[in-house]
């Protein structure tokens, strides 16, 4: 077959470094399993979501995944730290909760540092944010996480942190505890 195949990625610098990225792929079936010997040198989790486009549509989702993770794991980590609790011990046990996600994980730790060296930049985050904005107005629909983070993001960007990773958010999130 002929025809374009979308495939954007996901897993961050982390992933990239070690070829374990997912990666979602929206085109022709045949296109598709031509391609995947290369992309299996890229990523551990390759999956064909659909026609053209649904790789596109499949990344979009995750970067409202993405916003609502990192919004949740800055909120809780300035709790942590106004209550004076130990962020290296809540990091190592809340990471194995029910609450714990990939973004608390592994950006929690530049929250307690107060460094956010760049994983995934927040200038991109919000970049990418913008174009799930715009696809959910397609549909007559507003996503509040979406907002709120662009909200937080266009704070951070006046401030001069677009090249920081998207863990930076924690600077405003430790801001409400006075």
């Amino acid at each position: 077959g002929s025809g374009f195949l979308d495939c954007p990625v996901s897993g961050g610098v982390e992933g990239a470094k070690n070829a374990t990225l997912a990666i979602m792929c929206g085109g022709d079936p045949e296109n598709f399993e031509r391609a995947k010997p290369v992309l299996e040198a890229l990523g551990k989790t390759i999956v064909l979501m659909g026609p053209s486009g649904a790789g596109q549509a499949t990344k979009a989702t995750n970067q409202i995944l993405c916003a609502g993770a990192i919004q949740v794991a800055a909120e809780a980590m300035a709790f942590a730290r106004a209550e004076g609790l130990p962020l290296d011990r809540v990091i190592e046990i809340l990471g194995k909760g029910a609450g714990s996600s990939w973004y608390f994980v592994h950006r929690a730790p530049f929250m307690a540092r107060g460094e956010y060296p760049a994983g995934f930049r927040l200038r991109l985050h919000d970049k990418d944010l913008r174009i799930c904005r715009e696809m959910a107005a397609r549909h007559g629909a507003t996503l509040p996480v979406v907002e709120s983070t662009l909200a937080d993001y266009a704070r951070l960007l006046a401030s001069g942190h677009g090249e920081e990773d998207i863990s930076t958010i924690f600077r405003l999130k430790a801001r409400l505890f006075p």
